[in-house]
């Protein structure tokens, strides 16, 4: 086991206008499971691609533990990876596939086939040793994958969205296996995905990456109650965080007709006449017509059984470059109808904003 370093490290592809991954500045703990996230484009596979060897860096370095391996190819960095699509071998049994890297590396087959046979005892995949990879599930699959990494003993685990090809129910208890067992090995993990509520659930720690360029890294529980930037707020939460543009006045700013508050300290450091006032769906709590309470038109209702989300249009704009939107959290038994108008507060203290301009936390 070992710590991860990346010191600056950049990826640039030849003809692209900007860096895959822009001096990317992280430290990753001994036995951390960190997961890296973003949309589609953001650098996050590149980054693991870098660490992993099969994508050179450009400028700045890559350390696992005491070592920088910024030059070495992959197969020196004691490193196992988890693939998006398993890449097993099938023309080999379950067992051949997941014994294989000790067979290259000269092992004694005594060896190998117990370090399989613990390995399939911990994911519970000893009835598949003998079956080809074609013969099982999607997520049995998974676990092969998961026992070829486990067998090699290797400092570092790389899984690039290895749950992105099961179905929805599957991933759920998947990545709690995933979560459960990286824990209970303690080997650093790095592990990509695009989904945030499975990084969410997943991390010791979140990295939320945006054209390349790290926005945060902090724990689940930071990264909703404190994102750093606007793009963090509206990525992080589901559904994402309400951003709405609000105009600056004597002591706050305005937002669908009423006056919201905020200390001087925000005011100051606003740049321009406007700022983005963010809240949680969660945030928003029914209340009577009133002047602290924000009018909003119900343009639609989806009911989940235990939750219900009204997606909403302020009545009173408060910009004129088009509508602002508004998610609310309802009572899942009392919801209102489409066209409906409803009386929205926001709660104390769950008031966020952020600069109109660079999108940082003002708050």
């Amino acid at each position: 086991m070992a710590t991860i370093t990346y010191d600056k490290a950049s990826r640039r592809y030849p003809g692209a206008d900007r860096p895959a991954v822009d001096a990317l500045d992280l430290e990753i703990a001994d036995g951390e499971f960190l997961v890296l996230v973003g949309p589609s484009g953001c650098g996050k596979s590149t980054s693991l691609r870098m660490l992993a060897g099969l994508e050179d860096i450009d400028d700045g370095a890559v350390w696992i533990g005491e070592r920088d391996v910024t030059q070495l190819p992959p197969r020196s960095r004691d490193i196992a990876m988890v693939f998006q699509n398993y890449a097993l071998y099938p023309h080999m049994t379950v067992g051949q596939n997941m014994g294989f890297a000790l067979k290259i590396a000269g092992r004694p087959a005594s060896e190998i086939k117990q370090k399989v046979l613990d390995a399939a005892k911990l994911l519970d995949i000893e009835d598949y040793l003998d079956r080809k990879p074609k013969a099982l599930s999607g997520g049995q699959r998974q676990r092969v994958a998961m026992g070829r990494a486990i067998v090699r003993e290797p400092q570092v685990f790389l899984m690039d969205e290895p749950l992105s090809n099961l179905d929805a129910k599957l991933r759920v208890s998947t990545r709690t296996q995933i979560a459960a067992l990286q824990r209970r090995l303690g080997v650093t993990t790095v592990y990509v995905t695009h989904d945030q509520v499975e990084a969410m659930t997943m991390g010791d720690r979140v990295a939320v990456l945006s054209d390349g360029i790290l926005q945060q890294c902090d724990t689940p529980r930071s990264l909703y109650e404190k994102p750093a930037n606007a793009f963090v707020a509206g990525f992080i939460g589901s559904p994402a965080m309400n951003l709405v543009t609000g105009k600056l006045t004597e002591g706050g700013a305005q937002l669908g007709g009423v006056h919201i508050p905020l200390s001087r300290e925000i005011l100051a450091a606003a740049d321009g006449d406007t700022v983005t006032l963010g809240f949680r769906p969660e945030s928003l709590e029914p209340t009577t017509e009133s002047a602290d309470s924000i009018a909003v038109k119900v343009d639609l209702v989806e009911e989940l059984g235990s939750d219900a989300y009204c997606y909403c249009t302020l009545v009173e704009q408060v910009v004129e470059d088009g509508k602002s939107n508004v998610v609310a959290r309802v009572n899942p038994r009392q919801t209102p109808a489409m066209g409906d108008t409803l009386h929205l507060r926001i709660r104390p203290d769950e008031l966020h904003v952020f600069s109109a301009t660079s999108g940082a936390r003002l708050s």
